[in-house]
């Protein structure tokens, strides 16, 4: 049986990384280019939006979100034949999922005749949805603060991860990890250098994600609100966008078995199901995504004062990793950042 479901994996994985950063002649090898600036000082705390491609790159299984998105969408009978699918998924083996599953290409050319008033948005919706998701792993923005201080003659900061920006149509929404109850991830001893330029170097270090939990978070409090304002979840946008009474009025008429309510309970039961595959087929809820990367940025100081006001222009490079799987960070990989 097909079980289908809306979206696109957004998977991806890489390790290792460079030992040096490369932007324009300073290649960050040679002695003079780990010179401080003279009277330049970058201790500080600096607040720091970089955004990654995770979608151009991204190995694996990343395929089985868009077939499932495809396949809720293909078929000369859907999508109610998908909404049958999700229902039937969910049911418990007797005789009316018997009845239903015999009856299910006649059941589906029923209701998608009265599709206008049963789910009349379910298509447009979902490819919006699978257009949104790849534009949430084509611009995934991380926030940090980074913190620099100074060493045995030596800057070393740390960096926390305490948030996500995710830019959809133009629209910018920061969401807080610890307004979703995930945990800020911290990061200590990486090494920073003012390099000639100035240019602020943040050495190599890694940055393990909650890929998993950060991707609901997006789909429930990026991509929903935007498609449905009143839902607060994937179960909610789906049990809105078919009218389960409606559909299980006309099985009940259709199969001539199971009251209207039975049907109409197994419909919301079946988008339930499908939402929670879809968040599983996006990514585990418990999976990571690490950032292997070190990067380099132009340092200013604007009022004069010899201390860094802005970080501009930054670039990461380096690798991910996502499960077993690694590949090098697709590019642009960009960052700012700014004193606090």
């Amino acid at each position: 049986m097909k079980k289908a479901c809306l979206g696109f994996l957004l998977v991806s994985a890489l390790t290792g990384c460079g030992d040096n950063i490369h932007d324009g002649d300073d290649d960050g090898t040679g002695s003079g280019s780990q010179q401080p600036e003279p009277g330049l000082d970058a201790t500080g705390t600096y607040r720091i939006h970089s955004t990654f491609d995770i979608a151009t790159n991204m190995p694996g299984n990343s395929g089985a979100f868009v077939n499932s998105l495809i396949a809720a969408t293909d078929d000369a009978d859907d999508p109610m034949k998908w909404v049958l699918d999700q229902l039937l998924a969910q049911m418990q083996p007797g005789s009316f999922k018997s009845v239903l599953q015999a009856a299910e290409p006649f059941v589906a050319g029923y209701l998608n005749d009265r599709l206008e008033d049963l789910a009349p948005d379910l298509t447009s919706t979902i490819v919006t949805l699978g257009q949104h998701v790849a534009a949430m792993t084509k611009h995934f923005g991380v926030n940090e603060k980074l913190v620099v201080s100074t060493a045995d003659q030596a800057y070393i900061s740390s960096m926390t991860a305490d948030g996500v920006r995710f830019t959809l149509d133009g629209n910018v929404t920061d969401l807080k990890f610890a307004d979703h109850d995930i945990d800020d991830v911290y990061v200590d001893s990486v090494l920073v250098t003012l390099a000639t330029g100035p240019k602020l170097q943040i050495g190599d270090h890694a940055l393990p994600l909650p890929y998993g939990k950060i991707i609901r978070m997006g789909l429930d409090a990026a991509i929903i609100p935007v498609l449905d304002p009143s839902a607060h979840d994937l179960a909610d946008l789906l049990d809105h966008l078919v009218n389960c009474t409606g559909v299980g009025q006309n099985i009940s008429t259709a199969v001539g078995v199971g009251s209207a309510a039975f049907w109409a309970a197994a419909c919301h039961t079946g988008m339930q199901g499908a939402a929670g595959y879809v968040y599983e087929q996006i990514a585990a809820h418990d999976s990571l995504l690490t950032f292997h990367i070190l990067g380099s940025a132009r340092a200013s100081d604007a009022n004069d004062d010899r201390k860094i006001d802005k970080l501009e222009f930054g670039e990461w490079s380096g690798t991910l990793s996502y499960g077993a799987t690694d590949t090098t960070l697709a590019q642009p990989a960009t960052f700012d950042g700014t004193r606090m």
